[in-house]
């Protein structure tokens, strides 16, 4: 069978791996929750049969708002047969925003997770006319449960129906609306087609090893970036295991033992901080062999063309001695990508990754691209540490006059929910999309991201920064959490720095400093020194113009439950500056 609408993905697996004993599995309490391919496929044709059966119709809404869990997908697929349009919605976002999104595009039907949601979905309930039910997931309440959704598909099977509604459905037509978090305004609904997705399936199903078969997810599904990566998933066999929470990743890895995952950079230096630091640690001859292991693997190039015969023998005795420790402790001894994407990451930190033998390729996109735009590839020069790799085939990239990114393509959106106007300020009449980003396009043709347009600034000396590079520097210090770099009409830089409290504790105790609290902390004396030391180390990467000339430390955790960052641990900037207007004001006073 050919396969053109997303729902046609489950049909295929179950056709080609009927004997699948895990398609998917979530962490919970008593261990792992497995459903086979079979058991997958059963749950979500009820689930059609229920929504069948409860009067949603072609085109209607059905909002899904719950973290990575099977049901997700159960409820996703389950949606989009009967010809329903799926509305992925955050569970972390304000009442506010639900309220706009469940009214923007008319859902109808809810299903959620967590009492913290349901409070929100509740509290404007009576301001949203289109909203005629509520199913809730593991939460106690007065509520129908997903269960009793499920139980209900089953007591009104119609398989007749089901197929003729399927049979409706044209690839081009709208499978989903995704809302962007953006960091100013209303979120903004992206309408993505079957076509837009599946073309992103059909381009990047020769990328993981045929050997790889176990992804996990912890990243939210309701992005962009992460569902199309789980589709790809399944569509190509894979078994899928969402970790538990944020906070049991490492455990869960180590149970897992996947051969494929995505990442953002963040989590990515968080691990090579915690990595490097345990290494520091040790003593003598053992420290000694880790630092030379440490130095080698940030010096790894991925072209073997550009690895000596002496470098790949050094890899060798350091992977024996010291890389095969590492992925014993990450739960990672057979990986085969990890796919990084939603900010560009460090090369240091990509080069020390792919030589313990974690590869990292790079992707880029963003939602209204569905959402990939390039990403690397093993395809002679397809992967190079700095750039994204290509464009996809079917996607064409050009620079504009500006430097910004514009591509077309097959991954480009139907455009915006109810906004024609704002559609067209992103896409012109020959059909570029406008991106935002800057970037440039290598002799290779491999894309490279060099900032946001938007992000760049102009001090009162009328020179240009750009604030991006300047903080992917300075994000490579362990001391250093999260970062924005300021200094609009000023005469300087400066900067507002979050520590990574973790990695200063650490310090602390090294240097038998008492570690009390992170607000007293910033306030030492000896820790404002050394943080001052950092900052002058870091500052000579830059011209005069680029220098951090004043910033301030803070002590608050900058999180996506308090709206600072994005879920895929973007810093929204607008919101640091109004955060910290006050204390942005007085350190730019003379």
């Amino acid at each position: 069978m050919e396969e053109k609408r997303l729902f046609d993905i489950l049909k295929l697996y179950l056709e080609k791996y009927p004997n699948q004993d895990v398609a998917l599995a979530r962490k919970e309490r008593n261990g792992w929750r497995k459903y086979s391919i079979q058991e997958y496929v059963e749950i979500t044709n009820n689930l059609s049969y229920a929504l069948i059966k409860l009067g949603i119709k072609k085109n209607d809404k059905v909002g899904i708002i719950c973290g990575n869990r099977p049901e997700w997908n159960m409820l996703d697929m389950a949606t989009m047969q009967v010809g329903a349009i799926s509305v992925p919605i955050y569970p972390t976002i304000s009442k506010d925003d639900y309220r706009y999104i469940i009214n923007d595009c008319g859902v109808k039907l809810v299903v959620l997770e967590g009492s913290a949601v349901l409070q929100k979905i509740e509290s404007i309930k009576s301001e949203a006319p289109t909203l005629e039910a509520i199913y809730a997931i593991d939460t106690k309440c007065d509520y129908p449960t997903f269960n009793e959704l499920v139980e209900l598909g089953k007591e009104n099977q119609n398989p007749e129906e089901l197929k003729k509604r399927e049979d409706s459905i044209d690839e081009k037509e709208c499978a989903t609306i995704i809302y962007t978090s953006g960091t100013t305004g209303n979120p903004k609904g992206v309408m993505l087609s079957h076509f837009n997705i599946m073309s992103q399936i059909h381009n990047l199903k020769q990328t993981p090893s045929p050997w790889s078969k176990k992804a996990f997810s912890f990243l939210p599904i309701c992005h962009a970036y992460e569902r199309m990566l789980v589709f790809l998933y399944q569509y190509l066999g894979m078994s899928v295991y969402y970790a538990e929470s944020l906070a049991t990743i490492a455990s869960d890895l180590k149970d897992v033992q996947p051969t494929m995952m995505s990442a953002v950079p963040r989590l990515l230096e968080k691990i090579y901080t915690k990595v490097k630091q345990s290494g520091k640690n040790n003593k003598g001859i053992k420290k000694i062999i880790f630092l030379w292991a440490l130095n080698l693997a940030e010096r790894y190039k991925i072209d073997p063309c550009n690895r000596t015969w002496l470098y790949n023998q050094k890899l060798k005795i350091a992977d024996a001695l010291v890389y095969k420790k590492i992925r014993q402790t990450l739960g990672a001894e057979n990986f085969d990508i990890v796919v990084s994407g939603a900010a560009s990451i460090q090369p240091n930190i990509a080069s020390f990754f792919s030589a313990i033998k974690m590869p990292i390729y790079e992707g880029y996109g963003m939602t209204e691209c569905s959402p990939v735009i390039a990403v690397s590839c093993n395809l002679p020069h397809g992967r190079e540490i700095g750039t994204v790799g290509f464009a996809l085939p079917g996607v064409e990239v050009k620079i504009a006059e500006n430097k910004e990114i514009i591509c077309r393509g097959h991954n480009v959106m139907m455009g915006y929910y109810n906004q024609p106007e704002l559609t067209k300020e992103v896409i012109d009449e020959d059909g570029w999309l406008h991106t935002g980003d800057l970037g440039e396009i290598n002799e290779y043709g491999q894309v490279r991201i060099t900032g946001r347009l938007k992000n760049l600034f102009k001090t009162s000396l009328g020179k240009y920064i750009n604030p991006d590079v300047i903080e992917g520097k300075f994000a490579e210090s362990g001391f250093i959490e999260n970062i924005v770099v300021l200094g609009e009409n000023q005469k300087y830089a400066g900067a507002i720095i979050v520590p990574d409290f973790a990695f200063l504790k650490t310090w602390c105790q090294k240097h038998e400093i008492p570690f009390t609290t992170p607000k007293e902390m910033i306030n030492n004396a000896d820790v404002k020194r050394r943080y001052a030391e950092e900052i002058k180390k870091i500052n000579q990467n830059f011209g005069d113009t680029e220098k951090i000339k004043r910033y301030e430390l803070i002590a608050d955790e900058w999180s996506v439950n308090n709206g600072i960052l994005t879920p895929t641990l973007k810093v929204k900037r607008n919101v640091v500056k109004e955060t910290y207007k006050d204390l942005i004001e007085m350190m730019y006073k003379d």
